[in-house]
């Protein structure tokens, strides 16, 4: 009885891997709240231009300032997940990553903001570590960055996300 047990069980295990194993193998690699080791996972280790677009978002669409008369965002896995179970408001979970690309009315990138959950890394700003790149990957700005919590603020309630994700999608 108990071989037939471990092998239902070896089999569960085995249909379960490919299921839980992406978003586990997400949280194991997440880098730690420092700028060229959130930079890094971005761009190489993770590189965001391969997750999923915001939901209800294409790309290049209508920005507001201080990003861009154009945007394309892009959602790790672990925040792709929230949003799409529309639990935006309850926060979005330790590892979330936001990924947004800047562009000028022409279409031409001009930097690359990114948000990352990070629980411990500053509770009074809902845990996000802050990053901003330019086009040539010089980090502008990374950690606690004052200018993007104070008019992040003014979004507390739904985590610091002035955007919501649309349903349906």
């Amino acid at each position: 009885m108990r071989g037939k047990c471990f092998m239902l069980l070896a089999g569960l295990a085995v249909l379960a891997a490919p299921i839980l194993g992406s978003a586990a193998q997400e949280a194991s690699t997440l880098p730690r709240a420092e700028a060229q080791a959130v930079y890094t996972y971005m761009t190489k280790t993770s590189p965001y231009q391969q997750w999923s677009l915001w939901p209800g978002k294409d790309k290049l669409y209508p920005g507001t300032q201080p990003h861009g008369a154009l945007l394309t965002s892009y959602v790790n896995e672990i925040a792709a997940k929230t949003l799409k179970d529309h639990k935006q408001a309850q926060g979005l979970p330790d590892g979330a990553m936001i990924v947004k690309e800047n562009y000028s009315p022409d279409k031409k990138l001009m930097a690359v903001t990114a948000m990352y959950k990070k629980q411990g890394f500053a509770p009074q700003s809902g845990d996000w570590f802050w990053i901003k790149w330019m086009p040539d990957g010089k980090v502008e700005a990374a950690g606690k960055v004052s200018d993007c919590i104070k008019c992040h603020e003014q979004a507390k309630g739904s985590d610091y996300l002035f955007t919501a994700a649309k349903a349906g999608h």
